[in-house]
């Protein structure tokens, strides 16, 4: 994972389905060519981080099976 404030087309974001409805915990992914970044849509100006691919895919992964860290 590396944190990243290279810039992603605004129209590239989007929010994550899995943040929460009060708008306290909101989650912003983008697709890139270098894997997926995220951030913080209450700070989206602040730093955002990227991981590969692979990565995202695992994550994902892991999000749908219920898994817990």
């Amino acid at each position: 994972m590396r944190r990243t404030n290279t810039e992603v087309p605004e129209s590239a974001w989007f929010k994550s389905s899995y943040s929460g409805g009060n708008e306290t915990e909101c989650v912003e992914a983008a697709f890139t060519h270098s894997g997926t970044s995220v951030r913080d849509s209450k700070r989206p100006r602040e730093s955002q981080f990227r991981v590969s691919a692979g990565a995202w895919t695992d994550f994902i992964a892991s999000v749908r099976a219920g898994e817990r860290c």
